[in-house]
């Protein structure tokens, strides 16, 4: 397996070069900060390539304006996952239901403009109206204003709200402006000159930043969905930091002696998806026969290089709330079994089929996290043998897909971080009750939304462990996806870099302490 990934990264990086890596979706551009970012350039900046594209960088409607120093939240968590103060200087909670926020005085946005208690409650009226999902996550009833004072009043007791403040959505930015989608006005170290959709964001330092002005002067974010073109810029100059590379391409990054690999156990977890709307996914025994043909550990070890660990459900095993039993082992014999108690048989082609039907699912997977269509052709290899027909389509926007073509997919290969505030609440509100954000899949388990409101109301911490593991329960009961790894999260930097490291949460990219030598 090693061999054949080997040949195929080589295949593709070949073809890169040899195109000159011209396609519009994985241009890196030479002006700026390009192939000239080296040792060599004397000013302060810094490009930075992601691998997913800003249609909008409205930060109310997209993750890029806390990820880029464009905006920020009332509160943030650091490296141990644990709740600061931010924009907010600090709070207290009322009653169960009501939260008061002291602004921090001194804060400005890009215009100049202070922040105030005001200008809070403005930007959260403004960020319900536009964004639906957050708006069910927040649960908020009311909004009141004083000075530097801003009370919150949920619509339900909501222990979670705090940490659901910690979302890039819930950012703070001056609302009477135009243009938000593409030079939105917020309180960050750095703020927007210029943003082409899909490409690049140019950013340049904001003097009067209220946490101290950037060392950085300019920083370049691009997109890049390809991460093996990734790979190529970092290593070419083009870029000093590249998030999310693909394994297979670190040996050339690691051998360099100007170059750096940081790797950093991430939150998210990689799964299949099951669209649980479609009839032959309804039937628990399909689904776990599906999972027993996810082989976890080719997936650690051949498709990751060992970035990664296998996953035993939603959550990382060293959250208290997470599954302690092992991942479940690969085992062809046992899902050929369920797949014949579910009533499939065989036809003459050598493919299952029910009731006349063959069982042909449409897997949708995307380049952004470089390891999924190799997950997926690995999948759809395993599925073969014991007669499923599987075709695979990669999609460019798999989350505009996955809600839009609802009728198209049976399987996704998905990615999420799963407990990004340190809860697990947080995932279960978005990834299975039916209104949830995060699910495209139409998961709707009576006994798990029931669960799921029952830990949104309580407080006690070994309270919400003990409920959290009962819904991790009946997940692995019901399967309604299949977890498959945690991924590290794998970013190439440039030596030039300074006072700056990936976090696991994939929150904050761009920081005013960032620099370059």
């Amino acid at each position: 397996m090693k061999k054949h990934l080997s040949l195929y990264i080589l295949v593709v990086m070949l073809l890169a070069i040899a195109a000159g890596c011209t396609n519009s979706d994985s241009n890196v551009s030479k002006s700026g900060t390009g192939e000239n970012a080296s040792s060599e350039q004397n000013d302060k900046s810094l490009t930075l390539l992601f691998s997913f594209s800003s249609k909008t960088i409205d930060p109310h409607q997209d993750w890029m304006g806390v990820r880029a120093g464009i905006a920020e939240t009332l509160v943030k968590i650091d490296e141990n996952l644990e709740i600061q103060p931010w924009l907010a200087e600090s709070w207290v909670q009322d009653d169960e239901k009501t939260w008061t926020f002291k602004i921090r005085e001194g804060v400005t946005f890009h215009d100049g403009t202070a922040v105030d208690a005001q200008a809070v409650k403005a930007s959260f009226e403004r960020l319900l109206e536009v964004n639906e999902a957050i708006g069910s996550s927040l649960k908020i009833e009311s909004i009141n204003a004083d000075g530097q004072e801003v009370t919150f009043v949920t619509t339900e007791v909501y222990p979670a709200f705090l940490s659901e403040l910690v979302h890039t959505n819930a950012s703070i930015v001056k609302v009477d402006e135009e243009n938000i989608d593409s030079k939105p006005i917020a309180t960050g170290p750095f703020l927007v000159t210029e943003f082409t959709p899909e490409s690049e964001i140019k950013l340049e330092r904001y003097n009067d930043y209220w946490d101290g002005a950037a060392k950085l002067e300019n920083v370049t974010v691009k997109f890049n969905s390809d991460g093996n073109v990734r790979a190529l810029a970092l290593q070419s100059g083009e870029a000093d930091i590249a998030y999310h590379l693909p394994p297979e391409t670190l040996d050339p990054i690691e051998a360099s002696d100007q170059l750096r690999v940081e790797s950093v156990p991430s939150l998210r977890v990689h799964f299949m998806l099951y669209n649980n709307a479609k009839p032959a996914l309804q039937d628990v025994n399909v689904r776990k026969a599906l999972d027993l043909l996810v082989n976890r550990e080719v997936a650690v070890n051949e498709i990751m290089n060992g970035y990664a660990t296998a996953a035993n459900g939603p959550f990382n095993e060293e959250f208290a709330f997470a599954s302690k039993e092992q991942p479940v082992a690969y085992d062809q014999a046992k899902a050929e079994s369920l797949l014949k108690e579910a009533g499939y048989e065989k036809n003459a082609d050598d493919l299952l089929e029910k009731d006349g039907k063959v069982l042909e699912l449409t897997l949708a997977t995307y380049q952004g996290r470089p390891e999924l269509p190799l997950i997926a052709q690995y999948y759809q290899a395993e599925a073969a043998k014991v007669g499923i027909k599987i075709n695979i389509v990669t999609i460019e926007n798999i989350d505009s897909y996955l809600w839009e073509q609802q009728n198209e997919w049976d399987l996704a290969t998905y990615s999420n971080l799963s407990a990004p505030r340190g809860d697990g609440g947080y995932f279960f509100n978005v990834a299975y009750l039916p209104e949830g954000a995060l699910n495209p899949g139409q998961i709707n388990i009576p006994e798990l939304n029931d669960l799921t409101k029952q830990l949104n109301g309580t407080v006690d911490l070994n309270e919400r462990i003990e409920l959290q593991k009962k819904a991790v329960a009946i997940v692995q009961e019901q399967l309604p996806q299949s977890f498959i790894l945690h991924p590290h999260v794998i970013v190439g930097v440039n030596d030039r870099v300074k006072n700056w490291k990936p976090g696991s949460e994939e929150y904050y990219l761009i920081t005013n302490m960032m620099d370059v030598e």
